[in-house]
């Protein structure tokens, strides 16, 4: 699974060691060299498995598309997003754990609609 692309469709080959990388970033983090760059690509499909080639040269828009199975594999790349979430379940516990100590707490009261401090 890679870490760099999440979307990733396919895998590539890597000329240079013959090893199966997701993207180039992943054959660069467990290398000791820079990949080969090549005009042509070996792709393998992660929807049915198969294996096949590419010229990137004469790549057209016919070419996105795995020609075993037409799964869509050149999509545009989804870059994971650092992201902190907290969710609180309702509990009231949990709640007043959140709030500054230093404010006052306001409620509503629902007969008359004003707003009374605790």
């Amino acid at each position: 699974m890679c870490k760099h692309i999440l979307n990733a469709q396919v895998s590539i080959r890597a000329k240079c060691c013959n090893k199966w990388f997701d993207c180039s970033d992943c054959h660069s983090e467990v290398s000791d060299h820079d990949i080969y760059k090549s005009d042509e690509m070996i792709f393998a499909c992660k929807k049915c498995k198969k294996v096949f080639r590419k010229t990137i040269s004469t790549f057209e828009e016919a070419d996105e598309y795995c020609p075993h199975c037409d799964n869509h594999y050149y999509l545009n790349a989804k870059q994971p997003q650092a992201k902190i979430s907290l969710e609180l379940d309702g509990d009231e516990r949990v709640k007043t754990l959140m709030l500054d100590p230093r404010q006052k707490r306001l409620h509503k009261l629902m007969y008359d609609g004003q707003e009374h401090e605790q």
